[in-house]
């Protein structure tokens, strides 16, 4: 399965140059954790996340009226395609030490986001489907398949 079929469409974004308060108060907003920060091409040049504003604004005595997203962001996110296979895209997490991709089209531009628990929450599904499955078996049937 592709991270196309499972990444949320709806991504809220962030201009580079616009305020870190003005990126905040969208997050409050719209209650996300997570703004991807897009060009003006709408390609994702950097991410910016609610423990951003706190560690690396709040922590340091910054005024986030004054501070741009630009200055606080992780730059040059780690992208996948619609059609990357899920698997693919839990081991650039796993290598980038990140919980959230954004997906992109052909041509760079944003079309999306995947998380981690997006792929957690299809697992889960899938793993209830199986125990559906099993408990519609008679123990009989259990006990002749292979070990």
């Amino acid at each position: 399965m592709s991270v196309g079929r499972i990444c949320i469409r709806q991504v809220d974004t962030a201009q580079p140059s616009e305020s870190v308060q003005a990126a905040g108060r969208r997050m409050l907003d719209r209650k996300v954790g997570t703004l991807v920060v897009v060009d003006e091409d709408n390609r994702p040049v950097g991410m910016i996340t609610d423990r951003d504003l706190a560690v690396r604004v709040v922590a340091r005595g910054l005024d986030a009226y004054m501070t741009a997203v630009s200055q606080i962001m992780t730059p040059s996110p780690r992208t996948v395609q619609e059609s990357t296979p899920i698997e693919s895209a839990l081991a650039i997490m796993r290598s980038a030490a990140c919980r959230r991709l954004p997906v992109v089209g052909e041509s760079g531009t944003l079309l999306g986001l995947v998380s981690l628990d997006d792929v957690l929450d299809l697992l889960s599904e899938e793993f209830q489907q199986i125990r559906d499955l099993l408990a519609k078996e008679s123990p009989e049937e259990l006990s002749a398949l292979p070990v």
